[in-house]
């Protein structure tokens, strides 16, 4: 049976995964010494199996030892193959070298990875510059979409809004959602001159404002490029209530801020946090079946 096992803070993902036939819920004991230092144990027979490490990937740089650690401490034990379902993937947004001396880091945490596991599975990376995850990952590596998801939550609305994505990064995956919808969207244009100072350019809009319209992008960090397209819209005569996010990162006071000017959030599943409001889990499970993972 395969065997699947939470990386902290990812309990409820891995025992929605191992509620399955021919899967099993086991437990990843991660203790942390006082200096700081981690160590894992897995008590559960690993040998010849199929082992799913399940859990979100949001603020990395914690997560990320004790899931390697976790990974070699399986192969050496034996496991046939090593899995790793992590419905937010990180350090996608770094895809090229913008300035001189700078990493890849997509590629780099890509090749971090690949070392130790044998399959991967996420939700919606941030796939700009790279056409998909086999650019940078050489085993196999499965996007689950989450724009079906987010076309059922936005279709209890009584009537369709316009879907805006924020920059021409958004286009491809608002236009997915637009599609499922059956809803009009546009796109507005995006300056960065850093990480908190965007500017927005309304040109991308078309016609009257004659529906509500909806934000969404596929996260939010600092949130300031979805409150300057929230009022670029607003100035524009638009109604703009709702921003709709895959991933919700919110770094900083980036709630209080949207609470401010009036936005409520809603959230992907993803990244725990209580804007949540669409379940992606289903598409989680569907493409793992697919996949082949018994």
């Amino acid at each position: 049976m395969t065997l699947v096992l939470a990386l902290p803070g990812g309990e409820e993902l891995a025992a929605r995964i191992a509620a399955h036939p021919g899967r099993t819920l086991g437990v990843l004991h991660v203790h942390h010494f006082p200096d700081g230092e981690q160590l894992v144990r897995v008590d559960e027979a690993v040998a010849g199996r199929t082992v799913v490490l399940a859990g979100s990937l949001d603020r990395p740089d914690a997560k990320l030892l004790p899931l390697l650690f976790a990974a070699g401490l399986l192969r050496e034990l034996g496991a046939a193959r090593i899995g790793l379902v992590t419905p937010y993937l990180p350090y996608m947004r770094q895809d090229a070298r913008f300035q001189p001396g700078e990493a890849v880091t997509s590629a780099s945490f890509a090749g971090l990875l690949c070392e130790r596991l044998d399959f991967l599975l996420t939700v919606e990376p941030h796939l700009h510059r790279w056409s998909s995850l086999s650019d940078i990952y050489s085993i196999p590596a499965h996007a689950v979409g989450a724009a079906t998801a987010i076309a059922g939550w936005l279709g209890q609305a009584p009537a369709l809004p316009l879907l805006v994505g924020p920059d021409e990064e958004s286009e491809q995956w608002v236009a997915g959602v637009a599609t499922a919808l059956g809803a009009p969207h546009a796109v507005l244009r995006k300056t960065r001159r850093g990480d908190f100072d965007v500017s927005i350019d309304g040109a991308g809009l078309r016609g009257a404002p004659e529906r509500p319209a909806v934000l969404l992008d596929d996260l939010i960090s600092t949130g300031r490029t979805l409150l300057a397209a929230a009022s670029v819209l607003r100035s524009a005569g638009w109604a703009v209530h709702d921003c709709v996010c895959v991933h919700a990162l919110f770094d900083g006071d980036v709630a209080a801020r949207f609470a401010e000017a009036g936005l409520r959030v809603v959230s992907c599943n993803t990244v725990r946090h209580p804007s949540n409001a669409v379940d992606v889990t289903p598409a989680i499970l569907a493409t793992l079946a697919g996949a082949g993972v018994a």
